[in-house]
């Protein structure tokens, strides 16, 4: 073999190494990334918001273009009320991944919370259009509560209807549905919907307050009455409450 047949193997091999070790390098960082993006969500949910902020900065350190950390990032951004860092974050991730659910999911209820009603439920329908997404009735539910804060009955009813359609069992969607019907003035219904939300969930001060308006207009004095009794029993000094007193 002649030296330049060898040397030209030598740099070959070299050059596979080098190939080989930056890309097992790339993916210890993408791993490190993912390890401190699922950090920074668990210690977000125990309100351990200093923490989770370093796991978060470690993971978009590792990899400044890991989607899930900026998704996490702009969750954690909006939790402490740092709104423009927070859609800074959220539109980093969407630039990143355009299709991606989570973040449009997140990014959408981050401008609802913001009376940016319209930009907020095209979030939430962007992320029903991937397939592979699996919280579809989840997205179509708040996109429901956007719609109905916004004060638009019909765009609200009919996302809550595709809600259920999905999962008839999705209690958010249920209580909602309720509250709307009884706006609507379709008691009966709205007292449907209120009974399937408690096969799933207890009793808030919300759903009692709910209940007792259903059942005044339906003429059930003795629902009215209990549900009137566990109102004041269980959260006496809950804003529905005290409606509930004065309405008496």
């Amino acid at each position: 073999m002649t030296i330049r047949v060898l040397s030209l193997l030598l740099a070959l091999l070299l050059a596979a190494c080098q190939s080989s070790g930056g890309e097992r390098q790339g993916a210890d960082r993408s791993k490190i990334a993912e390890v401190n993006t699922e950090l920074g969500f668990q210690y977000m949910q125990k309100g351990e918001y200093e923490v989770a902020m370093s796991k978060l900065k470690k993971a978009l350190d590792a990899d400044p273009n890991h989607v899930d950390a900026h998704n996490a990032m702009g969750v954690l951004h909006a939790t402490l009320g740092q709104n423009d860092e927070a859609e800074r974050s959220f539109q980093r991730a969407l630039r990143l991944d355009p299709a991606n659910s989570a973040a449009l999911n997140n990014y959408g209820q981050f401008l609802c919370q913001r009376k940016r009603y319209e930009e907020g439920q095209r979030q939430f329908l962007k992320a029903v259009e991937n397939p592979l997404y699996k919280l579809p009735a989840a997205a179509y539910s708040n996109a429901g509560t956007c719609a109905f804060d916004a004060g638009d009955l019909d765009s609200a009813e009919n996302h809550f209807r595709k809600a259920l359609e999905i999962d008839p069992r999705l209690a958010p969607a249920l209580i909602q549905m309720a509250e709307l019907s009884y706006r609507l003035g379709r008691y009966l219904p709205a007292r449907g919907y209120l009974q399937r939300y408690l096969e799933l969930a207890r009793h808030t001060a919300t759903s009692l307050w709910l209940g007792i308006r259903i059942e005044r207009e339906l003429g059930d004095r003795d629902a009215l009455a209990s549900y009137g009794l566990q109102l004041e029993r269980n959260f006496p000094d809950a804003a529905e409450t005290k409606l509930y007193l004065e309405s008496k």
